[in-house]
């Protein structure tokens, strides 16, 4: 590729990944943040739930300090409560709501223009019930976009789905591309302000290829993770979804993977779309190993990046 990526996408990192310590909403957020935001290689920073309003508002300064975008994640808001929007217990669906619903309103405190969720962990009940979790879930995504459309002030929050594994780690029920495309189809019948994050990390563990997703969701895909998954030994502590760093040994994903998965962008147009975010948005989903610095599983991210698209 002879253009810069800069001229097609804003790169981002997902700060409670690389720094998992402030998953929970508490640590040193800002002082991670900071060390993010001092580097232009990064356009966006994904964060999550931070629980100390006067601690939100450090953030949300150094973040517009560092001219930097914001995105939300609140998937550990679901993991780290073990709640569930495809509950077929409806107090259950209820108490995984309000926890979204406080997304929303962090989300629109710091400017992100998209709020990144997941259906909930073991969230998928077997075959025979999974038409109902279906419907569950489709009313909990749309009272969610409900309230995003409700706070509207200058731009509308999109509400953006992830599919997840569904038999390794998260056990999600939203994983398959073709149950996932035909979801985000029945929520898009009533709000606008939806769509798919999709993420190359979980493509190995659902058995799928990039342009095989890719294809099967462009109408709906609205924002892209990158990173690495691994299955070869189930004693690792890198084993599943926990987004180890590009080239581990025994992983999957590592440049020729993204090299795939970035063709298969462009084939379908996502450098192109018409988005909720100023540019398309590609964040790096990575964590660190135990014993392993943070800074070097970035400097291993950039320099995949880096390559991969020199080769492309």
């Amino acid at each position: 590729m002879d253009k810069p990526w800069t001229a097609f996408m804003d790169v981002g990192i997902i700060h409670f990944m690389i720094y998992p310590e402030v998953m929970g909403g508490e640590g040193p957020i800002v002082e991670t943040a900071t060390r993010i935001a001092a580097d232009d290689f990064f356009d966006v920073l994904e964060i999550t739930f931070v629980n100390d309003p006067a601690l939100r508002a450090e953030l949300k300064k150094t973040l517009d300090v560092a001219h930097m975008k914001v995105g939300f994640g609140a998937q550990p808001g679901l993991l780290l409560n073990r709640l569930n929007l495809a509950d077929l217990d409806e107090a259950g669906r209820r108490a995984a709501v309000a926890k979204m619903r406080e997304g929303v309103d962090q989300a629109y405190f710091f400017g992100a223009r998209i709020l990144a969720l997941m259906d909930g962990p073991q969230s998928y009940p077997g075959p025979e019930r999974a038409e109902e979790a279906k419907d569950q879930l489709v009313k909990s995504l749309g009272e969610i976009c409900q309230q995003a459309e409700d706070q509207a002030d200058g731009y509308t929050l999109f509400i953006s789905l992830e599919p997840f594994d569904r038999e390794v780690d998260k056990k999600s029920l939203m994983g398959p591309r073709q149950e996932v495309a035909q979801l985000a189809q029945r929520v898009k019948g009533s709000h606008d302000n939806f769509g798919l994050t999709i993420d190359l990390s979980h493509l190995p563990l659902l058995g799928e290829s990039p342009l095989e997703t890719l294809t099967t969701v462009q109408d709906h895909v609205i924002h892209i993770h990158i990173g690495n998954a691994y299955t070869a030994d189930r004693d690792s502590p890198a084993y599943g979804d926990q987004h180890p760093r590009f080239g581990l040994a025994g992983s999957p994903n590592d440049v020729p993977q993204l090299v795939e998965f970035l063709r298969a962008l462009f084939d379908i147009g996502y450098f192109e779309k018409d988005l909720p975010t100023s540019k398309p948005v590609v964040s790096f989903e990575v964590k660190p190993l135990p014993g392993e610095p943070a800074e070097l599983v970035i400097a291993n991210s950039k320099r995949v990046l880096k390559e991969a698209w020199a080769r492309l």
